[in-house]
């Protein structure tokens, strides 16, 4: 579903979704991500909801994505643009309310129910990835930013069965 959404979304969309995916942030805590917050090699963010900040390593399919955004930004031409990471297509800074307008158009296009896809699923999408890849839920913990590895277990998705290896 994520990549059938994210190929009807618009620019800005897509960039915030991917965003989420990668940070495992919720998504009112990505849209406050700061260009001034990029330092050292490393996102440096405060979640909204616990306070916890994190240093997210700017490395990997990361670092091309906030490459790419810098780019779209810095190609805007007759503009004062935002030091917000994410941006419209006039270099402002997106909203929460242009977020949900945005992905709810985005996820009619691709003809996805609301109740089977919402931009807050990204985060489970991405703990659950993060375990899946690691083999450590601790790893999905730290991402995630949960204090207790119980919390990540509600995010974190079984649907796909435990990943075993072959007899032989």
């Amino acid at each position: 579903m994520f990549a059938i959404v994210w190929k009807a979304a618009d620019v800005p969309l897509q960039e915030t979704m991917d965003l989420t995916y990668l940070t495992g942030a919720r998504p009112s805590d990505v849209l406050k991500i700061d260009e001034r917050d990029l330092r050292e090699g490393s996102i440096e963010v405060q979640q909204n909801k616990t306070t916890k900040k994190q240093r997210i390593a700017i490395e990997g399919e990361l670092a091309v994505l906030i490459d790419r955004i810098l780019k779209r930004k810095r190609a805007i031409t007759n503009a004062v643009v935002s030091t917000r990471l994410l941006v419209n297509e006039t270099g402002q800074p997106l909203t929460y309310f242009a977020l949900r307008s945005r992905f709810d158009k985005a996820r009619e296009i691709a003809n996805i129910e609301k109740l089977d896809f919402q931009i807050r699923d990204l985060r489970a999408k991405a703990g659950t990835d993060k375990t899946d890849s690691s083999g450590d839920i601790r790893q999905a913990q730290e991402q995630l930013g949960h204090a207790s590895v119980v919390m990540t277990e509600h995010y974190v998705r079984k649907r796909r069965g435990d990943k075993v290896t072959p007899t032989k």
